[in-house]
């Protein structure tokens, strides 16, 4: 079975999206093997320097690298990656079901993004869209995404 593991740097605060995000855990379980792991953001200052944002990318760059399986596909998600449509996302997880790395990898960054070396080292660099979102909404769509693309590798009628 797959492993689909889910990085993100913060915590979520809000219920609604707690609800959410379980509801599409819970959906999940049925297709892949999915671990959710979860950095602490550094603190930042109320008016960060750009230094400070740096630095605070980096560890958390850091942070994330630890975390990450070996033989794994990664995909940072970042404003600057590709957009993909849901039938190109599900053919993702077809081409890591079937290949050696047994574990595909999203990562979310935090309020500033992500270190534009975890960027720069990822396999895949994927965008949700040319809008922004809050990082915790971007979790909820990304599990729906990841959902519907299992869905769609299905062929079930959930993806119309």
């Amino acid at each position: 079975m797959l492993s689909v593991y889910l990085v993100c740097v913060g915590k979520l605060k809000e219920k609604f999206y707690k609800d959410a995000c379980a509801e599409y855990e819970k959906r999940l379980s049925s297709y892949c093997k999915f671990t959710l792991v979860e950095i602490p953001e550094v603190k930042l200052s109320k008016d960060p320097t750009l230094g400070e944002i740096t630095n605070a990318l980096a560890k958390e760059g850091e942070a994330v690298r630890a975390k990450l399986p070996s033989s794994s596909q990664v995909a940072a998600l970042c404003v600057e990656g590709r957009a993909r449509s849901s039938e190109e996302f599900a053919q993702l997880f077809s081409a890591a079901g079937n290949g050696p790395d047994r574990h595909l990898v999203f990562i979310i960054g935090g309020s500033y993004g992500l270190h534009p070396s975890v960027k720069a080292e990822a396999d895949i660099q994927l965008s949700m869209s040319p809008m922004t979102f809050p990082h915790h909404l971007a979790r909820v769509m990304l599990l729906e995404q990841i959902y519907r693309a299992f869905k769609i590798n299905e062929g079930s009628s959930y993806h119309k």
